[in-house]
């Protein structure tokens, strides 16, 4: 790990035992690293978006409100489908 966000192996023990606290900066390369949000990290969420699904997600955010509102609408339809399948099966 230590290699991967440019430190050592000796900082990250520090950071594991609680004896330093990391950066923000070196925060969000660890959960870079680890494929993770930072709120995962620390514990805020445990959602673990993969990268194509947090891409779809800010491609979806960049819309306009109507544009948005209309592939929610898709994606509770879909969801509401899946849902009443699992419910009956």
């Amino acid at each position: 790990m230590g290699k991967i966000i440019g430190t050592s192996g000796d900082v990250i023990g520090r950071y594991e035992r609680g004896d330093i606290k990391p950066s923000i900066d070196v925060i969000a390369k660890i959960a870079d690293a680890l494929e993770v949000s930072v709120d995962y990290l620390i514990g805020k969420t445990n959602l673990i978006l993969d990268k194509e699904t947090l891409h779809r997600i800010e491609d979806i955010s960049k819309l306009k409100d109507e544009n948005k509102n209309f592939i929610f609408n898709l994606i509770d339809m879909a969801l509401g489908d899946i849902k009443a399948k699992r419910a009956y099966s």
